[in-house]
């Protein structure tokens, strides 16, 4: 049986405790994660053998000392911080919250859960994932440069631009305002400025959009093929997600990325409600989720629909029914799982069920002749 070490990490310390297979502690410290005190952390941790390091929030802030682990051939596994939470409230009773706790309660979780991911380090999503993130941050600097300069441009034109502005449209704007005033000149210099501003977050858009493309195509990923998933949406699918091997089934990603619906049946009234779970980041989540307006081009004016006898309600099903898509879209050409039979695709509860928010789907009433609260006995 291996040593668990578990770690409660930080910026600039770690603390860790060294447990046996019985849950004994053998030894405790707390170490700088700078040159120094990483390399002496780490030869605390060599004097046992058989090993496995415990990282709680492996993609979060513990990530830096994770992946310098893994760097240093050593196995690491991550603990998401709920699980250690939780161990740490029914062990305590009380759940105090020191680091010296935090690393107990995150070695408690890696010696009794089987079914933890271990830490692997993939150069090509880091890069995926770097350049979404250097992706995201220009569409928000984007959109900040273009409300700056609506604001100048309703001091400047009357009525000010339209809503939806573009840089050559913004500039052509820009030739026809002749100020003589110091205040008009001013305001029209500042507008100047941030139209070139807008032409290279542009341009800077632009190329991070080509690379993100090259690097989802050499993944081998077909999630681009998917309406409404674009080369930033689909790379952040891949960044965030990882193998898409370690969730054993589909039902299992549905849970993770929170487009899984929640049990809340009681008695003989079987209903379920619209997660509000899922991966805290929330990034997959939206991804996907943002795929289904596109989908549905006339989704707001077809809110109820007849689909083999039932009434389905587009806006509580529709995101169900992408994780499946986007789950195949993450495995490389070749290793496409056939859809089950008698089922249509993308249901994560694996039947035909149609969901809708907080209930389920009347299907035994005659559409439009039952309100949601009307309680009906099937004959």
């Amino acid at each position: 049986m291996s040593m668990i070490i578990g770690m409660d990490p930080h910026k600039r310390s770690a603390t860790i405790e060294v447990v046996d297979e019985r849950g004994r502690v053998l030894a405790t410290g707390r170490y700088g994660t700078d040159k120094a005190g990483y390399a002496e952390m780490l030869a605390a941790g060599r004097r046992y053998a058989d090993r496995v390091w415990a990282v709680e929030g492996c993609t979060g802030i513990g990530k830096h000392i994770a992946h310098r682990l893994v760097h240093d051939d050593e196995t690491v596994l991550d603990v998401p911080a709920k699980l250690s939470a939780q161990v740490r409230v029914f062990a305590a009773g009380n759940g105090r919250k020191t680091d010296p706790v935090d690393a107990h309660s995150v070695a408690m979780v890696a010696l009794r859960s089987p079914h933890l991911v271990q830490v692997q380090v993939d150069a090509d999503l880091q890069v995926m994932g770097m350049l979404t993130d250097r992706r995201d941050e220009l569409g928000r600097a984007r959109t900040q440069t273009i409300n700056r300069l609506h604001r100048l441009l309703l001091e400047l034109l009357p009525g000010g631009a339209k809503k939806f502005l573009s840089a050559p449209q913004a500039r052509a704007l820009i030739a026809t305002v002749k100020p003589r005033d110091i205040v008009g000149k001013t305001r029209r210099r500042l507008a100047v400025e941030l139209i070139s501003e807008l032409e290279g977050i542009d341009k800077k858009i632009k190329a991070a959009e080509k690379d993100l493309k090259e690097l989802v195509a050499a993944r081998g990923s077909t999630l681009m093929e998917l309406h409404g998933i674009g080369p930033s949406g689909a790379a952040r699918l891949l960044a965030d997600v990882g193998d898409i091997n370690r969730f054993a089934d589909r039902d299992r990603f549905a849970s993770w990325n929170g487009t899984a619906p929640l049990d809340a049946s009681s008695g003989d009234q079987q209903r379920h409600r619209l997660s509000r779970a899922g991966n805290p980041a929330d990034q997959p989540n939206s991804a996907h989720h943002g795929r289904g307006p596109a989908a549905q081009p006339h989704a707001r004016s077809r809110l109820l629909r007849r689909e083999e006898g039932r009434r389905e309600d587009l806006h509580g099903s529709h995101a169900r029914a992408e994780a499946p898509p986007v789950q195949r879209g993450l495995l490389p050409h070749g290793r496409r799982p056939k859809s089950q039979a008698g089922g249509r695709p993308g249901r994560a509860l694996g039947d035909d069920s149609a969901i809708q928010r907080d209930r389920p789907d009347p299907g035994h009433r005659p559409f439009g002749q039952a309100t949601s609260r009307t309680r009906h006995q099937p004959p």
